[in-house]
Formats: structure tokens, sequence, C-alpha cells
């Protein structure tokens, strides 16, 4: 029995969904549609009275806002309907809450396999049915996990309510597969494309060799397998392998080859990222207080020290082919799924805060879109949508959130999601972030069931996005149920019920067992244990799908019965599904049948390196040519107005930034609290002083000149963006987020050589400047495989590096912002500028707007310049630690960091953020007055702070500074404009409305 319930907004009443609808199909489809109202469908499975029927509609409905009805809502005529649904088999996490919510109202389980199905509808008025289907199939429901159903008038009035559910149909499990390698090396690689593997020719040849070889020993006959492996065996090593999980690029033999220069890198990730922490921590070792680093590189994120109480646990994901696809979908998975990483490490961590970041094309995309591409807009629009309710839902509020916007990244968009959590120090009288699953423990996985969403998500996600792209490797988040599964394994950690848990994300239990088992050396998992959505599944299948909001533990055998009894109490399903071995083998089985035989050093260290060839030939580049504009107020404007530096208010506002009551520096600061703050503080937790500042930096623009001073760039402005909050310079750490395109030689990439080439030289930088700043790199991740060729158009991202900061601030009453404070304050510029136009955002907009000239697809954008910005550590260094001194004492009263856009726009930014101008004169700058005008302005040199201080502190302000690049530009004026000369000639005069308004606008409709 199906009973149906229909929700619509009362007649009179806003309906923002209907509302957002209408104004989507006017500015993307340009249809004139009048208006558009929804309605929300839930269909209950199970037996209900008439009684328990109106409850539920009750329960369902808001009686200020809402009409509810048993069936339909009559509420007027329209002339076109869409029901959007999810398919059978996708995850409904609005169904699955609903299902809870009529159980406690009609208090008794609906019984059985029965659940609630939800469904949207949209009523379009002014639109026909040619229209509504465009809107259907353009904006309101992804093919690949919605159906959309059109109607008329008529077809509904000739209909009775829909009362189907989509269910996905039974059938037999499909028996387990030999997969014979012994063909051609075509046929080897026909058998890893065709089946989504991702594995090169290299691998497919170690992978039979190995089982036709030492691989066939007598415990593997005995088990009843031989020569060939099975597709449990061959999936499984695929997701083990895959440039995803394994690395593949960064842990490559490289030749680097420049102009007579030869190296050989046996590992980017071992001698640049590794390497680069290593050398911190020793010298950390050797001081009093010892190393703050307490786990790196070996667990899913990485833990620092904090306090007594706690450690920090910070870890950044990536989640860019799925967002691709489904930018809901792979968005709420990609924050939901970086939030199991913090969780996941050592025996658990707290959540704290959220950070997301995005590379998109533009939202105003009007150019032709290759085949199979959605519009950046409705990417956009999907992403954000995604991570608002993974991470509002999941009660875990945002410290950080950035936009960033070129025509390369309308193939494949970067969606980054962050995490930091609170790790106890100890855990049941042990340290909190030692962990280890022992020979005999119980394997245990709980949380959500298994099905056929994110298969092949570790492998898809290891390759270039194209019309092969899997439908079955898109996932949809379900917070609510993550919450509830995490509550649960908290109870359970301080009753120390587990030795060990992972989180269950690429590659599903193959990776979680896989890498679990390798501490106690082995492990027998029974697949036919595992709890699915529905029955039919393949055994590999199980074994390999990420399907969400699971986790997996080892349980000792005698606490197994307390963990199982407090995961029933707490409505989490919790299945033991085998047992951790010491044999050296991954053993995994269908009931009684062996279904993989796995070494565990072949799984773990077979694969072959890649030996790679990096070459680097430096682009040529030049000076823009053509006239400059007169009016720099207008430049600092067109700058301001750039996509990559205005406001994204509108869309950040829908985050939660003040759930669990922890943030002290806002992510939007000021009089309005308008500006984006230079990085944010948050208490570490309630009842101490002490916090800790998130801050990040990213400019892929650099690269289009030189990636390795792009990498120098994005470690100097995270650190800075942290001391202009108060941070400590030595207790700063970087996660590394490398997303780049193709670097490996092939037919499809004819310049991966200098691709790879550009990715050394990144990694080089990293390295020697996290080695100056003494900023050790605590976790990070890499995805080598950003690039798109869909309907025959190959589209790759630029190199980009994200370098994300966590730093530690003794007293979060000592913590700054970077808005003026009052009238009468003195303007400092720390650091010096050079003429380092080249890759800035001046550039951009002098060739794009003053210019006219428009980048084509794929390429960078016109005028990149040539004068890099570079960085002498010996001399920034010392200047940061006099600046910190300087702040500790309180002589700072605002700090900003200037980066994208120059000197010009951070004295914008803290002008407006304030709603002070301010008066300056910039003759006894030396290093300004010797450059052309615009240079001073917008140059994006390295290592500069723009400060400003009490008349009556200038004295021990400038005594701090003594002997550093500092010198007074100015004042902080009650007058609203913003007035700059150099030799004579006024610079700047702007009002700071126009600047605001130039600043808030370009994004406001997007």
């Amino acid at each position: 029995m199906v009973t149906r319930f229909e929700i619509a907004t009362r007649r009179g009443l806003r309906d923002a969904r209907g509302e957002h609808a209408a104004a989507q199909v006017r500015d993307f489809l340009h249809l004139n549609v009048e208006a558009v109202r929804t309605r929300e469908v839930y269909k209950v499975e199970g037996e209900l009275s008439a009684e328990e029927a109106e409850r539920v509609l009750g329960e369902l409905t808001d009686p200020v806002l809402h009409r509810g009805a048993i069936g339909r809502v009559d509420d007027g005529p329209f002339d076109a309907a869409v029901t959007v649904a999810y398919k059978p088999g996708v995850t409904d996490p609005v169904g699955k809450s609903a299902k809870v919510a009529v159980e406690d109202t009609i208090g008794r389980p609906l019984g059985g396999d029965a659940t609630v199905f939800t469904s949207r509808v949209y009523l379009f008025e002014g639109l026909d049915r040619e229209g509504a289907e465009r809107a259907a199939r353009e904006l309101l429901h992804n093919p690949l996990i919605e159906s959309a159903v059109v109607e008329t008038p008529a077809d509904w009035a000739a209909s009775e309510p829909d009362l189907s559910v989509p269910r996905v149909e039974a059938h037999e499990r499909p028996p387990v597969a030999t997969v014979d390698l012994s063909g051609s090396d075509d046929q080897l690689l026909d058998i890893s494309r065709k089946g989504l593997l991702a594995l090169e020719l290299k691998e497919m040849q170690a992978i039979r060799d190995w089982f036709q070889g030492e691989g066939l020993s007598e415990a593997r006959r005995a088990a009843g397998l031989g020569a060939a492996p099975t597709d449990v065996e061959l999936e499984c090593l695929a997701q083990t392998w895959s440039e995803h999980c394994k690395h593949k690029i960064f842990n490559a033999t490289i030749t680097y080859l420049e102009d007579g220069y030869r190296d050989s890198i046996p590992s980017l990730f071992k001698r640049y990222i590794r390497g680069a922490t290593e050398a911190i921590d020793e010298k950390l070792k050797a001081t009093p207080e010892g190393s703050w680093l307490k786990s790196v590189f070996h667990d899913n994120a990485g833990v620092v020290a904090f306090d007594e109480v706690q450690h920090l646990v910070f870890k950044v994901e990536t989640h860019n082919s799925p967002s691709a696809l489904d930018p809901y979908g792979g968005a709420i998975t990609g924050i939901v799924g970086v939030n199991r990483d913090p969780f996941g490490t050592g025996r658990g961590a707290d959540l704290l805060a959220n950070v997301w970041g995005y590379c998109f094309a533009s939202p105003y995309w009007e150019g032709e879109l290759p085949k199979g591409l959605l519009h950046p807009k409705r990417i956009r629009d999907g992403v954000h949508h995604g991570v608002i309710d993974g991470g509002n839902q999941s009660g875990v509020p945002y410290g950080r959130g950035w936009e960033l916007f070129d025509s390369r990244f309308l193939g494949k968009p970067l969606v980054f999601c962050g995490t930091v959590g609170a790790l106890p120090v100890t855990i049941d009288g042990t340290p909190g972030e030692e962990k280890g699953a022992r020979p005999g423990d119980l394997i245990v996985m709980a949380g959500g069931r298994i099905g056929a969403d994110g298969i092949h998500g570790a492998t898809f996600s290891s390759a270039a996005l194209d019309e092969s792209a899997p439908v079955q490797a898109v996932q949809i988040g379900d917070p609510i149920t993550q919450k509830i599964l995490f509550d649960f394994l908290l109870e359970a950690r301080e009753r120390g019920l587990y030795s060990a848990m992972t989180d269950n994300g690429a590659g599903g239990l193959s990776s979680s067992i896989g890498e679990m088992a390798e501490t106690p050396g082995g492990a027998e998992l029974d697949l036919s244990k595992a709890p699915l959505k529905y029955a039919g599944l393949a055994p590999w299948e199980v074994l390999v799908s990420e399907a969400q909001e699971r986790m997996s533990l080892a349980v000792p055998p005698e606490k197994i019965d307390e963990f199982l009894a407090l995961a029933k109490d707490r409505t989490v399903e919790a299945s033991v599904l085998g047992s951790f071995t010491d044999t050296g083998v991954f053993h995994v089985k269908w009931g009684d049948e062996t279904v993989a035989w796995l070494d565990m050093g072949f799984l773990h260290g077979g694969d072959p390196d890649l030996d790679l060839t990096a070459r680097w030939t430096p682009p040529e580049l030049s000076e823009p040519e053509g006239p400059r504009p007169e009016d720099l107020n207008e430049a600092l404007r067109g700058v301001l107005s750039r996509f990559e530096i205005c406001s994204n208010e509108d869309k950040a506002r829908h985050y939660d930034h003040e759930v669990k009551g922890l943030s002290v520096i806002k992510p939007w600061v000021g009089v309005n609290q308008d500006v984006r703050a230079e990085a944010t503080v948050f208490l570490g937790r309630h009842g101490s002083l002490r916090g800790f500042v998130l801050s990040e930096a990213v400019n892929p623009f650099l690269s289009d000149l030189d990636a390795g001073a792009m990498a120098w760039q994005v470690v100097d402005e995270a650190v800075r963006k942290q001391l202009c909050a108060g941070a400590r310079l030595d207790r700063i750490a970087l996660l590394d987020n490398f997303c780049w395109p193709d670097p490996v030689q092939s037919e499809r990439t004819p310049d991966g050589e200098f691709k790879l080439a550009q990715l050394v030289r990144a990694c080089g930088a990293l390295h020697d400047a996290c080695v100056a700043y003494g900023t050790p790199l605590i976790s990070g991740k890499d995805s080598m495989k950003n690039d798109s060729t869909m309907g025959g158009v190959k589209i790759s991202v630029p190199p980009t590096l994200l370098c994300s900061a966590i730093g530690q601030i003794d007293d979060v009453n000592e913590s700054i912002t970077l808005d003026f404070k009052a009238a009468g304050d003195l303007v400092y510029l720390l650091g010096e500028t050079a003429d380092e136009t080249g890759g800035s955002a001046y550039y951009r907009w002098l060739g794009e707007s003053f210019h006219g000239l428009k980048p084509a697809l794929g390429e960078p954008a016109p005028h990149v310049g040539s004068k890099l910005p570079m960085l002498d550590t010996s001399r920034t260094l010392p200047l940061y630690r006099a600046f910190e001194s300087a702040v500790r004492a309180g002589l700072v009263r605002s700090a900003a960091a200037p980066a994208k856009g120059g000197l010009a726009v951070s004295l914008a930014l803290q002008a407006v953020a304030g709603g002070l101008g301010a008066e300056l004169e910039l003759d006894g700058c030396e290093d300004l007055a010797a450059l052309p005008a615009d240079s001073a302005l917008f140059a994006e040199s390295n290592g500069r702070f723009v400060v400003t201080v009490k008349p009556g502190d200038a004295g021990a302000f400038e005594a701090a500074l003594k002997g550093q690049p500092c010198r007074r530009i100015g004042t902080v004026s009650d007058s609203p404009r913003l007035r700059a000369s150099l030799g004579g000639r006024a610079l700047l005069d702007s009002d700071l409305d126009s600047l605001r308004e130039a600043w808030r606008s370009p994004l406001a409709q997007a």
C-alpha cells in the first residue's frame, strides 16, 4: 500500500523554490515564464489507517505556510507540470528522514522494507509543454540520477495521482567471473578500458604475471582459485592501485630535464612533500618544546598538538569529477565524505569547522557548450547547494569559503571541501592518534547500506572526463544519517569499544578493510553478510561500492556485544563481516565461496612504478602591448569587479558559520560584516581562549608563467593571512591540494612532459617555501587527471595548487581583522613592491575588459605578462617575525595581506570594510616611486602587509619594525574616499560607495 501526501505553499505566500526556478528559466533559458509553484510529494509505503494518514499529513505540513492533502493539492490552474524524482536505487536523503518522522508520528515501524519516497512537482504558468520539457531537461533534473515527467493540465486531469515508487528490480546475484589476461597487450588495455579500471598496460601485465607466477600458490589453489584473477580481485587491485588512492604520479620515478640540467627524482612525495615536513620536524624536536606534529601522512588527516585536552585534525579533499556530472550530488558527497576523514583519524575526532573553495567557468557563460557539459551556472548553483546542505544539516559551521573563475574550468570544476576536527589527547588511557586493528579483531561495518551508487568512484576520478563517465559513480550523501552514525561512534569511542576506525571512502570495503588489514597482516571478509540497499549486487560491486555514510571498524571480540547493543539503541545498523588476521592474505568470501585471495604484499606493493620524463621549456612571454588606462580609479573598479576578487557573499550567506558557537573572527568582517576576512579565528573548545586560525591561497593564473612561482606565492599568501589574524608564526601547518591536468605524455596528452615539469617545479618551490617558513605539510591530496573531452573538445584545467593553513593563537582576544578602525589611525606599508605584474588580476582586466580581448576556449587570458612575483624568504622571514611581535604587543589595529589586485585592492577593501577613507602619500616609498603608476598600485608582489596603528603607538610600532621595510604612507580618514598620490600626481580619488558597488555587484545576480 502507498499513501501519497502533497504539500504546497499557501497562495499569497512566497514560494522560494518556485521563484528560484522561474528566475533560472528566464535568465538561463530566456523563456518568458510568468510564475512557478512547487509541491513536495511524499509516497509512504505501508499500511496506514485513515486516522494515521491524517496525523502524518499534519506532521509534514506547516499550518501557517502550507496546504497539504492526501493525494493532490488543488490550488489553481497551471500550463505545464514537471515531476522530478530520484531514480531507483539512488539515495533519497529526505525520504530517509521522512520515514523516521512518519514512524515517530504513528508510533510504530512501517514494517518490512517499506520506506518513504520523495519527489518535487513544478507547476508552470505561462510556459507550454515544449518549454517545460526544455526546463526539465536543462535545469530541473539530472538524468544521471533523476527522472522527470512532463504533463499538461489535460494529462493531469485524466490520471489519478501517481502512487508508483522507484523500486530496483530484484534479480539473482551474478556469479563471480574469472578474467582471462592471457591475450595481447591491446586486449589487456581493452579489458581495462571496458571495465573502467583505469589501469595502464604495465599494470595489467604485472597483474597477469603475478597470478600466473608467484601468486599461484598452493593456498590459492586450495581456496578454489587458479591462474586467472576473479572479477573481485581485479576490481580490488584496480581500486587499490588507482591514481586516486595510490598517487602513482607523485610516487613515480621522474627524469627532469631543463636546458642541459638533468635530475632523477625517485618520488615527488618523498623528496618534496614528506621531505619538507621531516626536515621541519627534526628542527622542532631539537627545541625545548619539542615537535607539535602528532600524526602526518599515514592516517586519514593530519594531526597537530593544540592544548592539554585535544589535538587539531585537518583534511581538505577534492570532488571534481562527480561534481561535473551531478553538481549537487558530487558536492554533498564531497563535504560529508571529507567530514569522515577527520572523524576517522586516530580513534575519532569531533568536527569543528568546514572549509570550501570552488573553481568554475563564468556563471554568465554565453559561448557554445561542448556536448555533454553542464552550463557553469548550473554547476555553481548545484555545488553550492550540495555543500550547504551537507554542512548545515551536519551541524558543522563553515570557516572559509572562496570562488575563482576561469574558462578552463568549463570542462571540470574544481571542488575543494575540508574539515577541522578535535581529537582527544588520550582515549581510554592511550594517545588518541594511535589506532590499529589486531589479529582476531572483528570487522564491523556501521552506517548506511551498500548500493550501486559510487561504484568505480576511485577509478573514475583517476581518469579524464569523457562520454564514458559511469552513471554509478555518482552518489548522494545523507548528512542526517551520517550525523546519527557519528554521534553513536563518539559514544563507542568513549567506552573504548573499538581498536581502529576508518571511512568507507574511495573504494568502499576494498579500501577501508584492505588498508586496515595492513597493520595486523591480513583479513577474512564475508561480503554476503554486508547489508545491501537491494538484492542482486555482484560481489565485486559490494566490495568496491562507495555508497555513503559508512565507517569500518576493528572491534575486539569481547566488546562486540556491547558495541552492537549500543548501535541498536542509537538506531545505527552495524554488521560483523569477518575478522582481521595475520595470514598475509586479504581473503574475501561470499558465504563459503572464496571470491578473492590476494597477497597483502602484492595488493599494496605490487603495482609497478611509473617512469616518467618531465621537460621544462619556459613559455614565451611578453608584456602587454597597447594603451594603459589614464584613469586608475576606473582600473581599480574594474579589478575589484573581477570574478576572482569580487564578493560572493550572496552564496556564502547560505552557509552556517555560527553553529557550535566557536567562531571569533567570522568569514565576513567590517562594520557591515560584508568583506571577506583575511583569516578566520575559532575557539578550539568552550572554556578556553586558545584558538585556531584558518586561511588559504590559490592562484592558478601564475601557472601560465611558472608553476614554481605559483607555489611560492600561495605559501607566502596563506602565511601572511595567518599573521594578519594574529596567529603564531611558529604554529602554522599547511595542507597541499594539487589539481593538475594529465601530466603523463601520451597521444591524448602530447604536452604531458611540460605539464609534468610544471608539477616538479611546483613541488620543489613548495618544499623550499615550507622549510624556509617552518610550516610543515601535514596532509594533502593530489588530483592528476583534470581534463575533459566531451563533444570532441578537450579542455584542461590550469595547474592549480591550493595551500590551506591552520594556525594557532594563544588568546583569541589578540586576534585582528583587516578593516580600518578609526579616523586618524596611521597607515603603514610593510614589505617591498617590485614591477611584478605578470599573471596579475590587473593584466587580466587590461586584456579582457580594457582591450576587449577574449581568451579562446581552454586557453589562458590574454596579457598574462612576463614579470613574475618573486619571493626571498631571507628578507621576508625577519619582517614576519617583527610584525608578529608588534601584533603580540597590541600595536596593530588592522592588517591585510595584499595579493590578487595588489596594493590598490587591499586598501580599497580595508576602507570599504571599515566604512572609512584614507589619505595616502606614496612618495616616501622609493620602491613605489620607481615604478609605473599602475604597477605601483596593482603589482602582486609577495611579502607585504598594509597595517593601521593608533597615533600614540606609532613610536613603539616603528621600533618593533626597526630595520625592516616599514613605511608610513598615510592616515585613515572619516571622509568616505580613498585618495592616493605619488610624485605629485593623484593616482586614486574614489568614493567608497562606487568601490563597494564595483566589488559587490558582479556575482550578486549570478
